[in-house]
């Protein structure tokens, strides 16, 4: 299983795969900024194994909201989690979860800002945030200084869900859309 991974990379996950005798199960998308690279979908169905992602299209492996995928002896569990971009996934196994963009509210170089803040609110706050504070957070963009962190950490220390409520965040998002476009 890969996650999130960029056509740039393919001749090293090949070599990967036949080097270690494995077979890719899925190749699974957090989100995608396909518009800005078009040719990033279909590199990666090169790949052979399904292409799962939230965004409707032809030749992608559409999933449901608290679906699981097996793989190996493991499930990986696909949570809904919209804000960043409008069709963004989170996938959870064990203790982990891999969430994309979903904690880069400003911080994506192909969106720095959210797509939808209140979904994006709604996501972190009332999905994410409810995890135990041990499970560990994987961004698809960098946290600063963190590579990986925790559900407790991002509700201890994020920059723009530790200061602000619901209504200011969406206040704030929604201005910054409105002067900005």
């Amino acid at each position: 299983m890969l996650i999130d991974p960029h056509s740039r990379d393919l001749p090293v996950i090949r070599a990967l795969l036949q080097e270690h005798q494995l077979r890719l199960r899925w190749v699974l998308r957090t989100h995608q900024h396909d518009h800005l690279r078009p040719m990033e979908f279909e590199r990666l169905r090169q790949l052979g194994a399904p292409l799962v992602q939230g965004e409707p299209r032809e030749g992608a492996t559409l999933v449901n909201d608290g679906q699981n995928l097996d793989f190996g002896s493991e499930k990986i569990k696909i949570w809904r989690t919209p804000g960043h971009t409008p069709y963004c996934l989170s996938y959870i196994c064990r203790d982990r979860v891999f969430c994309g963009g979903l904690m880069a509210v400003d911080a994506c170089d192909l969106q720095p800002y959210p797509a939808d803040p209140e979904a994006l609110w709604d996501s972190v706050v009332q999905r994410l945030f409810t995890l135990p504070d041990e499970t560990l957070l994987f961004a698809g963009h960098e946290i600063p200084l963190h590579a990986v962190s925790t559900v407790w950490g991002q509700r201890q220390s994020h920059t723009w869900f530790k200061k602000l409520d619901r209504d200011a965040f969406i206040t704030h998002w929604t201005n910054f859309l409105i002067l900005n476009n």
